[in-house]
Parts: C-alpha cells; structure tokens; sequence
C-alpha cells in the first residue's frame, strides 16, 4: 500500500485553511498544518474544528524561517494560505507576512533540496484594485478615487472625459492595480512564486479570491468581511453597516467552491504556473447582500449607507471561465453561504458575546 502523501497548509486554523484540510483527509491525505494562532482571529488557541482529526499541529509564524525548515520536510504539497488582511496602516506588515513568506517557502525548499509535487498560493482580486472600464468604445483602468469625489458622494467610476463608465469583470490577463497595501502584497507574492517557481521547478499555482464567506470564519476580526460583520450586527441588533450607497457590486463565493477549486490547482498539470480567479459566479449588490442577511437572520437591525473606506474598489467582480475551463463551477449562492454562518455562528455561542460597542464603531467610519 502506498504512503499518503502529506499537505502542508499554512493558516491551516482558519476557516479556508481547516476546510482544506477537511477535504484533503477525506481523500486519504495527511495533513499538516502551521498557524501562528493569531489572537484577533484565534485568541491563541487551536480552534476545537481541527483538533483529533489526526493533523500534524505546528503553532509558527510564516514569517520565521524556522518554521518552514521544520514544516517542509517530509511535505508533498503546499497550500500557502496564511495572510495578512484588510486596510491597516501597518503597510510593511502585509509585505512580511504575505510576500516574504512566499519567498521563504521557496528558499527553504530550495535549500532543502525537496522536490515539492505543487504550490497552491492564495492570492486575492484586491491585486486588480478598480479594474477596467469601458466608456465611448474605449477600455481605461482607473487610478484611486479622489478623496474630494468620495466626500461629495460621487462613488461611480467616471469616464476620463466626464460621464459613466461600464464595469467590466476582471480577467486574469488584464494590468493589475492594487489600491492598497495588501493587494500590493499579494501582486508581489505572485511574481515571487511564479517566478521562483519556473526557475527551481517547484510546480506553483495562483488563486485569486473573490470574497469568500462560509462557517469557520472568525468574528473576532471586524475589520474586513462583510458576511461575518453583517451578521455580527444583526445578530447583536446593531445598524449593519454598508460603506458608500450599497450599489457596489462584489461576487462572493462560498468556502466549499473554494475548496474545490484548490483542490483541482493541485492535482491539475494544466494550472502548473497559471493564475486562476476564483469567485462566484454573479454579482451582487452590497446592499442587496445586506438586506439578505438580514432577512435570514429574522434581525430588526436598520441598514446604513453613506460611510466609506478611502482604497475600497467601487466594484469587484470576477470573471471565472479560466478556471472552468479545467471543469469547475461555483455550486452554492450568497443565500447557502448566510444561513451556514447564521448556524454556525450560533451554535458556536458568538451571539451571547458581541462586543456591542466594537459593532457600533464601525458604523462611524470616514464621512
């Protein structure tokens, strides 16, 4: 009989990471797992949902070369999850955790001498920042909104000339401009692992996440993800807070489509050294999303609109017809994705100790 292969998955406590590896053990591979158990997502504990699975449970920091020469060794593949997130000022810390750390698994593998079987790297669609637009015939990429518009309410992307612009999916083969310091760290990482990844033939593939929401997704971290903040509001009967006028459009993709599609990076030999969009599927207006979480957690919450963040994209919606291509589709709905975190969220207790007062800061915002 043969030997399983091992996975190591970095940020593997987290809900993409323990879902990942949910589905890898399923399949008969073994996993390992290194998470440095940040305290506003983990508050230093492993999370019971990966605890006597048999995983190998490394506590580490990927940015500690130690750790990934302890971690590589005996490893067959790689799924790079660990990342810093949102819009923090702490810019160099989104380069340190996310691109360095994609530079140090390649460096230990390479001084390990270990012929790693595939690299699957999670990257983000915040890498495409505004994206394109089309107006009077013509496709333009625009820079950061102007502060000055963003106070006047003027949200929509304007044509160079004046007038409105038309959206249009991000594509993968399309420029890149990141608005913020961690779509910057992921662009970065990107061009570090495929490049590092052709040279030493370490087979790498790129995932660029659309939003993704599902069950495991810590609400100890209010900073980014409008699932779990939504849900954390009107559960906690707060105003849910929605930035600009709601018209925004985003494509949210469920963990469990996540998962598929990781899992098909890694045994494909035709995602070796591509780039791949992962989302799902269809748009969806922010407030749309927030009258439907709304709706499906029976909450009295009120919505509110006007608030905004200065690098947020106005939209961010991605094209997925790479990535079906080698035969995977998006399977669940913004709806599956609310009431599995509604359930969980519950089942786990969250609703008996919501910070009131940390929910209704955020409604403060930038006006």
């Amino acid at each position: 009989m043969a030997t399983p292969q091992t996975v190591l998955i970095t940020g593997g406590a987290g809900f993409l990471g323990s879902h990942t590896a949910d589905a890898l053990a399923a399949r008969g591979y073994q996993v390992r797992i290194l998470d440095n158990l940040q305290s506003e997502v983990h508050a230093g504990r492993w999370p019971g949902y990966i605890q006597r699975k048999g995983y190998q449970l490394i506590r580490a920091d990927v940015r500690d070369k130690a750790a990934w020469m302890k971690a590589l060794p005996g490893s067959d593949f790689v799924f790079h999850l660990a990342a810093y997130q949102d819009q923090r000022m702490d810019f160099s810390r989104f380069f340190t955790t996310n691109t360095v750390s994609t530079s140090l698994l390649y460096e230990c593998a390479v001084e390990l001498g270990i012929r790693l079987r595939g690299v699957v790297l999670a990257s983000s669609q915040f890498v495409y920042g505004d994206g394109a637009y089309r107006a009077g015939g013509r496709v333009f990429y625009p820079e950061l909104r102007a502060l000055k518009d963003l106070r006047a309410r003027r949200f929509e992307i304007q044509a160079p000339g004046g007038g409105t612009a038309r959206f249009i999916p991000f594509r993968e083969d399309q420029p890149v401009t990141p608005t913020n310091s961690y779509g910057l760290s992921k662009y970065a990482l990107e061009m570090a692992a495929l490049r590092l990844g052709k040279t030493y033939d370490l087979p790498t593939t790129v995932m660029r996440y659309s939003i993704i929401q599902g069950a495991r997704q810590s609400p100890r971290n209010l900073y980014s993800g409008a699932l779990r903040i939504f849900v954390s509001q009107a559960l906690a009967g707060v105003p849910i807070t929605v930035y600009e006028d709601g018209l925004q459009l985003r494509d949210f993709v469920n963990v469990h489509d996540v998962v598929s599609a990781n899992l098909l990076a890694m045994r494909s030999r035709k995602a070796r050294y591509e780039v791949f969009n992962v989302g799902g599927g269809k748009a969806i207006r922010v407030i749309d999303f927030a009258r439907q979480v709304k709706e499906i957690s029976q909450s009295d919450s009120e919505i509110l609109v006007g608030k905004f963040r200065r690098t947020d994209t106005r939209n961010a919606v991605s094209d997925t017809s790479k990535l079906e291509s080698l035969g995977w589709r998006p399977r669940y709905g913004t709806a599956d994705s609310i009431r599995e975190y509604v359930a969980w969220y519950r089942a786990e207790g969250f609703h008996k100790q919501a910070d009131t007062d940390s929910l209704l800061a955020l409604k403060k915002g930038i006006a």
